[in-house]
């Protein structure tokens, strides 16, 4: 077969993506950027979601195709998501494209709860996408996968891990239970419902066998991490809703924090389901989440992002305070001390305020780059090449510096070395 897959570079559609190819078939990628890449058999598009909004948009891409899956999705709106245009505009565009150019089979993975309460805009617009293609007269499966976890990591599943690695485990008593389920029992649904003679019109709970606290799934990471159990802490209402309200004010600034005011409603409600129809349709029987860990121990890589999961926010953070606050500091209560330190290196006249003013600007400049993650990797090659700008120039003009006792020099190597490891660590998913 030739299958589009939609959100290809995500948790779920890269890893349907991969297992296609890996049985043989053919697979188009779509996505909003697939840089980074790491399935080079697979042809990509780079396709915005919320640019083709019409049915014409999507005809030349259906070429050839001979079954779409849907793994598109956004948690919230933000300055760069809009969750009715990916859940519901551009999919019943897409569906009306399907019906034009002939094609029948479409797999759309969906949310799971969105049939029975819609609490957030995000699960309102699940159910409306649904409802379009439900209209249609595709051969359609609808799955509504709970939480879905698995090696690879990515929104939610990595949220647990960087919780895993603190020393207090969270518990959040007003939450609902979850019934976490492994990325290949859903991409093992998917493919099934692929394959010819599957049944089609079809809505599928996709849930775990078990239901889970956050915390027992939090413990259970970190016995698969190798770390003994940490002390459960209970984590008041106020304090949750706050961290979900921060995580709102980082999405306006292009960021994907896994913890939003929709993921806080969505938590609360829970996540569960009852797998006995999709097991009795496919034959498939959802792994445990202690089964499916102790089938794949962990490894150092996974505890150093563990580690570092919750630490890349406040990298970030602390990199773009750093340089506003220089920017700041330059051009207010430092001014006279930079002033005397253009004279200290033979720089006078206008020269002197102009050079610090210069500085001031390039600083504040990175610091506001470094908030917005659309220009925050540039923003951190500026504040490489600034910082090694400075090091030549003060070394020229006041070489004292390298021995001054608060050491302004010395300094600059770490501020150095947390770039480079801002760098390494920006990308969040494979596009």
């Amino acid at each position: 077969m030739h299958v589009l897959v939609i959100g290809a570079t995500g948790l779920i559609g890269s890893a349907t993506a991969a297992r296609l190819l890996a049985e043989g078939n053919d697979v188009t990628g779509v996505a909003r950027r697939t840089r980074g890449s790491v399935t080079p058999r697979m042809r990509f598009t780079e396709l915005d979601m919320q640019n083709v909004c019409i049915p014409e948009k999507w005809l030349p891409h259906l070429k050839g195709i001979d079954a779409v899956v849907n793994c598109a999705g956004v948690l919230q709106d933000s300055a760069c998501d809009s969750t009715a245009l990916v859940h519901v505009t551009a999919p019943a565009a897409l569906f009306t494209a399907c019906e034009k150019a002939g094609l029948r089979r479409v797999i759309h993975v969906s949310a799971i709860g969105v049939d029975r309460e819609t609490l957030t805009a995000f699960s309102r617009s699940k159910a409306q996408g649904e409802a379009a293609l439900i209209s249609s007269s595709l051969d359609w499966v609808i799955l509504r996968p709970s939480v879905v976890v698995g090696r690879v990591a990515y929104g939610g599943s990595a949220l647990v891990r960087g919780l895993a690695s603190l020393p207090l485990t969270p518990r959040l008593p007003a939450a609902g239970n979850l019934q976490v389920v492994q990325l290949d029992d859903l991409v093992r649904t998917i493919v099934y419902f692929l394959s010819p003679g599957a049944p089609s019109r079809i809505q599928l709970e996709i849930a775990g066998p078990e239901r889970l606290s956050v915390g027992d799934i939090v413990t259970s990471y970190r016995s698969w991490l190798g770390w003994k159990p940490a002390r459960r802490v209970s984590v008041p209402s106020w304090a949750l809703s706050a961290a979900s309200r921060l995580g709102d004010l980082v999405g306006w600034f292009g960021w994907r924090p896994p913890l939003r005011s929709t993921v806080h409603a969505e938590t609360m409600r829970s996540a569960i389901g009852d797998p006995g129809r999709w097991t009795a349709t496919t034959g498939i029987q959802p792994q445990s989440l202690g089964a499916a860990l102790a089938s794949e121990p962990a490894g150092v890589q996974e505890a150093w992002f563990s580690r570092l999961y919750l630490l890349k926010p406040l990298i970030f953070a602390i990199l773009s305070l750093f340089c506003i606050a220089t920017g700041i500091v330059s051009i207010g209560p430092g001014w006279e001390i930079g002033i005397s330190l253009m004279h200290e290196g033979g720089i006078t006249g206008i020269g002197a305020p102009l050079t610090v003013i210069a500085g001031a600007i390039a600083n504040l400049m990175i610091g506001v780059g470094i908030a917005f993650r659309r220009t925050a990797r540039s923003a951190i090659y500026a504040a490489l090449l600034l910082s090694l700008a400075y090091m030549v120039i003060g070394t020229i003009l006041v070489p004292r510096l390298w021995i001054d006792p608060l050491g302004p020099m010395v300094k600059i190597w770490p501020v150095l070395a947390l770039n480079l490891m801002a760098l390494a660590i920006f990308e969040d998913r494979s596009g």
